[in-house]
């Protein structure tokens, strides 16, 4: 059954042209001329991914990226006409899974959704390996339901972004050893870019505040990359 993409965006031209380069790769597509209308459809019938504008009549895209994580992490990408850090990083904080500022390379952006997509498969598929007697996933005061995909820490939520939460599943199936920094954005962004490299460390800035009070922690390893760890010190303080 092929993935379905809902793309919002006023501009038909934009809409057409990635309707046209994704149906081409198998995808069935759905184009909104307003957030707030993918927003509807998405609730009455959810997709595999959005592409979602920011500039538009109604609802602005942050708006509708938020209304949205409030109950789904389905991989939303961004797209703006403004390259601002501001609204780079207001993207990533709500939750948003890419971002591209027009004009852009729709071959590129279907690469990223294909990535996209294919890296959820990855994640779901070494997690439905590992741990097959369980549901649960642990590290340290930190316990990942993967069925339904939220985080708790001892005995709080930890509310976390998709790319938080792949980024995190990835670092505790793996936390026998260090997991350079070409590996994550391999295995979770799908590719290296230079915006990617970004995307990666404002990841884990967020991730390692999210977590401060847990006796996990996530350890740079110096001109390699990261490895999550268990802090004794804050462990015994937690007792």
């Amino acid at each position: 059954m092929s993935k379905i993409i809902y793309i919002a965006d006023d501009d038909s031209n934009i809409r057409n042209l990635l309707k046209s380069f994704l149906e081409r790769e198998g995808f069935t597509v759905f184009g909104f001329a307003t957030g707030d209308d993918l927003y509807e459809r998405f609730n009455d019938s959810p997709c595999d991914l959005i592409i979602l504008d920011v500039m538009m009549p109604g609802h602005d895209g942050f708006f509708i990226l938020n209304e949205i994580r409030k109950n789904s992490n389905v991989p939303i990408i961004m797209l703006t006409a403004k390259d601002s850090d501001a609204d780079y990083i207001q993207g990533l904080n709500l939750g948003s899974d890419d971002y591209f500022t027009k004009p852009f390379s729709p071959v590129k952006l279907v690469t990223k959704a294909k990535s996209i997509l294919k890296r959820q498969e990855d994640i779901i598929g070494i997690t439905k390996s590992d741990n097959q007697e369980t549901e649960l996933l642990t590290f340290a005061d930190i316990t990942i339901n993967k069925k339904t995909k939220e985080a708790s820490m001892g005995d709080k939520e930890l509310p976390l972004t998709p790319n938080e939460y792949s980024l995190l599943t990835y670092l505790i199936l793996n936390s026998d050893r260090a997991v350079s920094r070409a590996e994550l954005l391999d295995k979770i962004w799908g590719y290296e870019t230079q915006v990617e490299t970004r995307v990666a460390d404002d990841t884990v800035k967020r991730l390692r505040k999210k977590i401060k009070e847990s006796s996990a922690e996530l350890s740079t390893v110096w001109g390699y990359g990261f490895r999550l760890v268990e802090n004794n010190k804050k462990k015994k303080a937690g007792k």
